[in-house]
């Protein structure tokens, strides 16, 4: 399918702003693809797809979850946040039927990250949070740091979440702590 096709496709699960975050993901994530040399073409395919379930009411996508095999974890069933990822890939997959693992990875994990991300998952997390249509307090901070390099926008991005996370005292993924740790290591081995 081409990226005019996905774009369809997304347009009536999602409302006209998450649309457009969609799409301005889309071109960010085929930007940073074009500078740190991942594949641009995937990147905007996993841009325009990674938000796709995220409108979807809760109960529907518990019963997309149980019809593709999806078992939530305690703390993936606490933070209802999170579904729409793992359900993103999954619908891909299942419906979609992209095969390509790298991009359906990347969807799936777009919102936590994890350990050993390939540079396409690190190019959409990182795309997810200065998008254009971005506007949080820091996101000028986390744009700065995704032209400095992707391992400091990545590290910049995790560092986020979790202080958001402990400051709601909400549950962290496991994958989000990993994800932050590795980042750490490998960060203080360059510097």
């Amino acid at each position: 399918m081409s990226h005019k096709d996905y774009k369809a496709i997304i347009k009536p699960f999602l409302s006209d702003k998450r649309y457009q975050h969609s799409l301005a993901v889309a071109d960010e994530a085929a930007r940073l693809a074009k500078k740190y040399g991942a594949n641009e073409k995937k990147a905007c395919t996993a841009g325009i797809l990674h938000d796709i379930m995220k409108d979807m009411p809760p109960k529907e996508q518990m019963k997309l979850m149980t019809k593709y095999d999806i078992v939530l974890t305690d703390v993936e069933r606490s933070g209802q946040k999170l579904w729409h990822a793992m359900l993103g890939a999954a619908y891909a997959e299942n419906e979609l039927r992209i095969e390509d693992h790298e991009v359906l990875n990347a969807i799936r994990y777009h919102t936590t990250g994890r350990a050993h991300m390939s540079l396409l998952e690190k190019v959409l997390f990182v795309a997810d949070f200065t998008s254009s249509d971005r506007d949080y307090p820091g996101v000028e901070d986390m744009r700065r740091a995704a032209e400095n390099g992707l391992l400091e926008a990545l590290l910049h991005g995790m560092t986020y979440t979790i202080q958001d996370l402990t400051d709601r005292r909400l549950a962290i993924h496991p994958d989000s702590i990993a994800a932050y740790n590795e980042a750490v290591l490998e960060y203080q081995s360059i510097i």
